[in-house]
């Protein structure tokens, strides 16, 4: 709550969702590619082959996950953050009509 007993409606800053979230999907892809090429959770990456191509358990494969994790969660978390912002002025404009 903020001084004098009023919320404050908060909108998300799109470009710091989108990129936090790329970032973390990247660094997650990363590390499950890297981890694939030392032998875990290879049969899961071979199934994540048909959506992401390139990404394999090998370094290099890493390397192109993380690139296609980036682009995900930076798409995701622009959406997230646009569409949470739009609620927000939607909700903020009906509690002023009322």
């Amino acid at each position: 709550m903020a001084k004098g007993g009023k919320t404050m409606n908060q909108r998300l800053h799109v470009w710091a969702l989108t990129l936090s979230l790329g970032i973390v999907s990247a660094i997650f892809m990363l590390f499950f590619g890297w981890m694939g090429a030392l032998g875990w959770g290879t049969e899961m990456i071979k199934s994540f082959t048909n959506f992401y191509i390139g990404f394999e358990p090998t370094f290099i494969g890493g390397i192109i996950g993380a690139v296609w994790g980036f682009v995900e969660g930076a798409i995701t978390g622009w959406l997230i953050a646009v569409i949470y912002n739009i609620f927000m002025c939607k909700t903020k404009s009906q509690k002023h009509d009322v």
